[in-house]
């Protein structure tokens, strides 16, 4: 949800350079099931206009309706939503309404926190009444004492009895791309619509520029020599399409120390099988854990064939691992879907 925020706030500057005021609707509690859950944002612009969504399309025009008084006053109220009656999603929504405003002090510790890729933590409070109006709202607050209020206000008495939500939200997921042909070109776009954090490491001998990967954050040239892989964290996830045997080998050593939360390499099966056999050979104190974590060929087998199709079978078992989630079909599922995903 981090990416969510970011767009949101990117939405919010340009607002307030144009000056247009905007109401921020975030669900904070949910009794019973809906399609999303509680932190998930929407941003409205004085004249309607949405960024981000709270539900799947369903619940958003009520929710500008109701912002109007927020506009009109400047007061924070909270708002139910009852999908059991409109929707079918057995559930209730409770969604705080506040003035929001991209201050430089909000969008300065955002930014901090996003290129140090640190956790961080949004405080929101509300009440579970319908319509209820006052001194509620949020604030990012990073460690123990520093709070950025989304008012742009130094302080908010909320009421002693408001109810606090708290949402832990880590740096942006990140995914380093190793390779420079076209089939990155398209895993590159792909990961980028998912809110991901793209890095692309080309080679040295045939450079490329950030222009050749839409919505790449960069793209270096590089090998195994000046790669330092140090630099990964544990929200880093790296897909080795080098289409060079020793290129990927010699990766996969500088790799071997890591504990990453996905690591995959295209080719196929057999080229997997020497890969590893040599890598044991490279690195005679490999830890053979290690080569448990390497997933190649890199996807799930959903039949794919071209490369867009390849990208979004490796997107998927990405996403499948990291959320220690079996690739199982939606239609298997007894319980509830948000139960299968979070």
């Amino acid at each position: 949800m981090t990416h969510e925020f970011l767009e949101i706030l990117n939405q919010a500057k340009v607002y307030k350079s144009q000056g247009v005021f905007c109401v921020l609707a975030t669900v904070v509690a949910l009794d019973g099931s809906s399609y999303r859950k509680p932190g998930v944002r929407m941003l409205i612009a004085e004249n309607g206009a949405m960024t981000g969504a709270v539900s799947g399309g369903c619940v958003e025009k009520e929710v500008v309706r109701r912002a109007e008084s927020v506009f009109k006053t400047g007061v924070s109220k909270i708002m139910t939503y009852d999908g059991r009656y409109r929707l079918g999603c057995e559930g209730v929504l409770y969604i705080l309404l506040e003035r929001f405003e991209a201050s430089d002090q909000l969008v300065h510790t955002f930014e901090n926190l996003l290129s140090q890729r640190e956790s961080f933590e949004i405080v929101s409070f509300y009440k579970k009444e319908d319509e209820a109006t006052g001194d509620f709202g949020s604030f990012l607050r990073v460690g123990e004492s520093n709070q950025v209020y989304f008012q742009n206000t130094s302080t908010l008495e909320a009421p002693s009895e408001a109810l606090r939500f708290k949402q832990t939200l880590n740096p942006r997921f990140k995914l380093l791309l190793v390779g420079g042909e076209h089939d990155t070109v398209k895993l590159c776009t792909m990961a980028a619509m998912l809110g991901w954090e793209v890095d692309v490491i080309t080679s040295l001998k045939d450079p490329k520029e950030l222009k050749d990967f839409p919505g790449a954050a960069r793209v270096i040239g590089g090998n195994a020599d000046t790669f330092d892989a140090a630099t990964l964290d544990a929200q880093t996830a790296v897909v080795l399409m080098t289409h060079n045997y020793a290129q990927d080998l010699q990766y996969l050593v500088k790799l071997k120390d890591l504990k990453l939360p996905y690591l995959g390499i295209l080719g196929s099966v057999k080229r997997r099988e020497k890969i590893q056999h040599e890598l044991l050979d490279y690195a005679p104190d490999l830890d053979l854990d290690f080569l448990e974590q390497i997933y190649s060929p890199a996807g799930l087998n959903i039949g794919s064939v071209t490369p867009e199709e390849i990208a979004l079978s490796i997107l998927a078992e990405i996403l499948a691992v990291t959320r220690n989630r079996n690739s199982l079909s939606l239609k298997t599922l007894t319980g509830k879907i948000n139960s299968a995903i979070s």
